[in-house]
């Protein structure tokens, strides 16, 4: 019973240690993400450290590859994966049943190990909701290029700049209204995320994570006044895309931290939207982008764009741009929106 104990010992740690290098590869070459890869590789190396307090030469001993009668068992589809999106839960999936037949069975000889790997086993659980989380979001706002933002309170004004911003093929569109009442904002919410699944177009809510859970929106947009992201993400029913306005590189180190899905770079120039907002400059969208290389974050330079100066913001390593009284105070925002998508295009 000894040898078999070690023998399933050292089955669960091979199994438990390739599942956790695939969720790292996963977060290092799919995600872009340091903080996520860091935690993949962390859980790792702890994993190794409790496992080498074990005695390494029965582990080693105990292993019988050719005689173990699980091996060459298959059922239908086991390592069938259509994506990497596959492969990182089914990874998950594994790491942790390997955990906790590990916590199980280290229990006999040594429950100081048993108890490292239980806290792990809890530890990936976490990891695995937030590598999911952060996937699924960014991968929704990968291809966002151009991101319109409404600012009014006016339904009828909303509803109509909403359709003729999806028909001029606007990426994303973020509602704005501050000064409505909670039910006329929820009302309006509704309709704006009905108009924008329809179109194909990412909605989000302004300010209140409250009222794009309940409206369905695919996102919030949090100021550096508003709710942590943190907490934000705790609210949401699924995975919901979350942005946070940044003014510094302060603020943008902090909400790295935070992980959200995108961050803004802005005011870039001054702007009629936020009137007394000081102008960051071109600078901060050069530093800010560098800065987000390696975190897999997604971001949209913000504040003052026109079509006259948007290349100089692409030219400063902006990707995606976010645009507001440039489109919709024209004369015509459906044909506004297809010359940007045109700069951004070219």
């Amino acid at each position: 019973m000894e040898r078999a104990l070690y023998r399933i010992i050292d089955a669960n740690f091979n199994r438990a240690r390739e599942a956790a290098r695939v969720m790292e590869e996963f977060c290092r070459f799919a995600l872009n993400s340091g903080s996520l890869t860091e935690r993949a590789k962390q859980l790792r190396h702890k994993l190794c450290a409790a496992v080498d307090r074990l005695d390494a030469g029965r582990l080693i001993t105990g292993r019988d590859t050719p005689g173990d009668v699980g091996v060459g068992q298959r059922i239908d589809e086991q390592l069938v994966r259509g994506d990497l999106r596959d492969c990182l839960k089914a990874a998950s999936k594994r790491l942790t049943e390997a955990l906790r037949v590990l916590a199980e069975t280290t229990q006999p000889v040594d429950p100081a190990v048993s108890g490292i790997i239980e806290n792990l086993r809890y530890t990936a659980y976490t990891l695995e909701k937030d590598i999911t989380v952060f996937s699924s979001t960014t991968h929704k706002f990968r291809s966002v290029r151009l991101y319109v933002i409404i600012t009014s309170s006016l339904p009828a004004e909303v509803i109509s700049l909403t359709c003729r911003c999806a028909a001029g093929g606007a990426d994303c569109i973020q509602l704005r209204a501050k000064s409505l009442a909670d039910d006329q904002l929820f009302a309006l919410a509704s309709e704006f995320v009905s108009i924008c699944g329809d179109a194909g177009v990412l909605s989000i809510i302004n300010d209140r994570a409250d009222i794009a859970v309940l409206a369905g929106a695919d996102g919030i947009h949090l100021g550096q006044n508003d709710l942590p992201v943190p907490n934000a993400r705790s609210l949401a029913l699924g995975p919901l895309i979350i942005g946070k306005s940044t003014h510094a590189s302060e603020q943008l180190s902090v909400a790295c931290r935070e992980n959200p899905t995108y961050v803004a770079l802005g005011p870039v120039f001054p702007t009629p939207t936020k009137l007394g907002a000081e102008a960051v400059g071109l600078e901060y969208v050069a530093a800010g982008t560098e800065m987000l290389a390696k975190t897999g974050i997604g971001h949209v330079a913000v504040g003052g764009i026109t079509l006259e100066n948007i290349q100089q913001v692409l030219d400063a390593g902006a990707c995606a741009v976010a645009v507001c009284s440039a489109v919709t105070d024209s004369a015509d925002p459906t044909s506004a929106c297809e010359a940007f998508k045109e700069r951004l295009g070219a």
